[in-house]
């Protein structure tokens, strides 16, 4: 069914939508080979679709964009036709970038719904929000192109509830405060490093509020509600206040920089920093539903501050 904000679409670029591993030029060539139909009349390859009409095709050639899929464990807190939540561990990467091309949760989603179809490659996931690598927890992913458009322009425009939990090296010196600092890229050459700093480059508003839940000898367990979604913002934040999270290994105290981001052929920390996305709320992109998802910490994450098991609090 052809959706609204793609009416008058050829039907190449329409079944691209709808086939995300298959290219627009893979699908043109099935389409010139009559392989489609318009309300069950064979279209032609510079048709164009429009709203509410049925659109069938016959797949006569396997995807040519596939990412490459690999087993790997998922612990999948909710699915249903449309999206899937996941709780991910700290050192998987959200989707391939960079060095990291391979193994990342991108892969493993791509494996686990060519399970789900009698074509691999039918479906393709797609990473609506992000989490750094070190960092745990909640991350939702669409099945769907129409779930996956739906919710970039909710995450977008901030219809969402995001809330995390680390472990900050000292015991603040507050039990609430907002941070409002804008956040930048770090000054001083190509880096994606981020920083709080006035002389920042291309500074961009951040807001967070931070939440002291438990304070240990020498660390302190923190809440950070987001209501800006910056690149790096409550490592940046809490480092800028002077607590900055256990196990990071780039924001050290006070804005500090622990070391220079890795140089190409270096190997890359497999030590994860102690945070997590514990809290996720957002409207179901079809349902139109509120959805509330929690999840408490993993035990690599109070292993950072070397806290025993009996120390760990419940965190809901």
């Amino acid at each position: 069914m052809v959706e609204p904000y793609l009416s008058g679409v050829r039907i190449d670029s329409f079944l691209a939508k709808q086939l995300r591993n298959y290219t627009t030029w893979r699908l043109h060539r099935m389409v010139t080979a009559g392989m489609a139909t318009v309300d069950d009349v064979p279209a032609s390859a510079d048709q164009r679709v429009f709203r509410n009409q049925r659109v069938s095709l016959r797949l006569i050639e396997p995807p040519d964009k596939l990412l490459d899929p690999i087993d790997l464990p998922l612990t999948i807190i909710y699915e249903d036709p449309w999206l899937i939540v996941i709780d991910k561990p700290a050192g998987l990467v959200a989707h391939p970038v960079g060095d990291f091309q391979d193994g990342t949760l991108s892969n493993a989603l791509q494996h686990y719904l060519d399970q789900q179809t009698a074509i691999k490659g039918l479906l393709r996931p797609g990473v609506v929000h992000r989490l750094d690598r070190m960092t745990s927890g909640l991350i939702v992913t669409a099945k769907d192109h129409m779930s996956h458009r739906l919710l970039s322009i909710d995450f977008q425009q901030g219809k969402l509830a995001k809330s995390y939990v680390a472990l900050v090296v000292g015991l603040p010196d507050f039990e609430q405060r907002l941070i409002e600092l804008p956040i930048g890229q770090r000054p001083g050459g190509n880096t994606v490093l981020m920083s709080a700093r006035p002389d920042s480059k291309n500074p961009r508003s951040a807001k967070t509020k931070v939440t002291v839940v438990e304070r240990f000898t020498t660390h302190a367990l923190v809440e950070c509600v987001l209501f800006t979604g910056r690149n790096h913002q409550i490592r940046v934040h809490l480092s800028d206040l002077g607590y900055p999270i256990a196990g990071d290994e780039y924001y050290g105290p006070r804005g500090t920089i622990r070391k220079s981001p890795r140089f190409d052929g270096e190997e890359p920390s497999e030590a994860r920093h102690a945070l997590h996305a514990a809290s996720l709320g957002f409207f179901h992109p079809i349902l139109r539903q509120w959805m509330q998802f929690r999840t408490n910490p993993p035990l690599d994450f109070w292993a950072v501050a070397q806290l025993s098991p009996g120390a760990q609090p419940v965190v809901y």
